[in-house]
C-alpha cells in the first residue's frame, strides 16, 4: 500500500522503516502535518498516517478523498483531531493505535511528580555550576499522601499501580470501575471528592465535550491549597488560563504538563533562536513551580516499537480486507 506519510522525525523514519518487513508498504515520508494546505501531496497515495497534531478536518478530508485516500492511519491513540461525520460521508476507514506501552506515559507522569517535589532539575543546574547549596530545594514524602486519578484506563490504571507501590492513598474518578484496581486498594469517588481530597491529581482521561476543560476556575477552587496537577493526557483537559490565575493564588502548587492545548504551533520543534508567540505557554513557563515537557510521555523504545507495529498491521488488514480491530467508529 501506498503511504503517505506525514509530520515525520527522524525516529519515526527509523522504527516505521525497520517494522516494515520486506518494504510491504511503500512509505513516503512528509515532515510538513497534515492539513487542509498540505493535503495535495496526498495525490497517488491510498493511505495517510499521522500524529496527533495532524488537522484531519472536513476541508482536508474532502481533498484527500478526492485525490484517492481510503485509509487514515494514526500512530496514536487520540483521535480528537478527526472530523467523523465527515470521514463517514466520504466512507474514509480510520484506524488507531488504542495502546502502545501505557507504562510509558505512566511512568513519565510518575517523572513529573518526583522531579516537581525533589526539584532535581534545579538541583541538577546548581551542581553544574558549582553551587551545592540545597536552599529552597524542600520536597515531601510522596508516600503517605493521598493521589488522584483521573480517568482509570490502561495508562491511568498503570499509573495507579506505580502510586499504590510508593504508598500513597489512591482515588480515582471514571464512568468504568476497574474491579481489578479496587482489589488493589484504589477507592472510586465522584470528581468532586477527588478533587477536594487530592494533594496530587493526575488527569488520564481522553479528550471530548464532557472533559473538554475539566481543570477550570470552578475545579480549581475545590482543590487543596498547594495541590499538585499532572497532566500527559491531552492538552485541552486543561484551561490554562485558569491554571495561570491558580498558580498567581498558589491554589497550584505545582504543574506539571507534558501537553498543552496550543502545542501544534510549538511542539515537536526546536525554537531555541524564535521568540515564542504564545503568551500563555510563555507565562506557565515563568513559573518556578511548574514543569513543561513537550509531549514526551510515549517516547521509549517499546511504545515506538508498538506503535510502528500496530499502525502497520492496521494498514496491512485494510489492504487485505480483514476486519480492523483498531478501526475508530465514532
Amino acid at each position: 500500500m501506498k503511504v503517505a506519510f506525514f509530520s515525520t522525525k527522524s525516529y519515526d523514519k527509523e522504527y516505521f522503516s525497520r517494522f516494515n518487513y520486506d518494504n510491504f508498504h511503500e512509505l513516503t515520508y512528509f515532515e510538513v502535518p497534515l492539513n487542509h494546505q498540505t493535503a495535495s501531496l496526498t495525490v497517488g497515495f491510498e493511505a495517510v498516517c499521522v500524529f496527533v497534531n495532524d488537522i484531519i478536518d472536513d476541508k482536508t478530508i474532502e481533498i484527500i478523498s478526492a485525490n484517492g485516500i481510503k485509509v487514515v492511519a494514526l500512530r496514536c491513540a487520540g483521535f480528537n483531531n478527526v472530523d467523523f461525520k465527515a470521514a463517514k460521508s466520504t466512507n474514509l476507514k480510520v484506524v488507531r493505535v488504542p495502546a502502545y506501552s501505557p507504562e510509558s506515559v505512566a511512568e513519565h507522569a510518575t517523572a513529573l511528580i518526583l522531579t516537581l517535589n525533589r526539584k532535581t532539575h534545579k538541583a541538577y543546574n546548581r551542581v553544574r555550576e558549582g553551587n551545592f547549596s540545597i536552599e529552597n530545594l524542600t520536597g515531601f514524602n510522596l508516600s503517605g499522601k493521598t493521589v488522584g486519578v483521573i480517568g482509570t484506563g490502561l495508562i491511568g490504571a498503570s499509573f495507579c499501580k506505580i502510586m499504590l507501590g510508593f504508598g500513597c492513598k489512591v482515588l480515582a474518578y471514571d464512568i468504568q470501575k476497574s474491579a481489578d484496581l479496587i482489589t488493589k486498594g484504589v477507592q472510586y469517588k465522584n470528581l468532586d471528592d477527588v478533587l477536594i481530597e487530592s494533594d496530587v491529581i493526575s488527569l488520564h482521561c481522553p479528550l471530548n465535550p464532557e472533559t473538554a476543560h475539566i481543570v477550570n476556575a470552578g475545579s480549581i477552587s475545590k482543590m487543596k491549597n498547594g495541590v499538585m496537577l499532572i497532566n500527559t493526557s491531552r492538552g485541552a483537559l486543561i484551561n490554562a488560563q485558569d491554571a495561570i490565575e491558580g498558580l498567581k493564588t498558589g491554589k497550584i502548587g505545582y504543574l506539571g504538563i507534558d501537553v498543552y492545548e496550543q502545542e501544534a504551533d510549538l511542539f515537536f520543534q526546536d525554537l531555541s533562536e524564535s521568540v515564542i508567540q504564545d503568551d500563555v505557554i510563555a507565562r506557565l513557563i515563568s513559573f518556578p513551580n511548574v514543569l513543561i515537557t513537550g509531549h514526551l510521555g510515549f517516547f521509549t523504545k517499546e511504545a515506538l516499537e508498538e506503535i510502528a507495529t500496530i499502525t502497520l498491521n492496521n494498514l496491512s488488514g485494510f489492504e487485505s480486507g480483514r476486519e480492523l480491530v483498531n478501526e475508530i467508529k465514532s
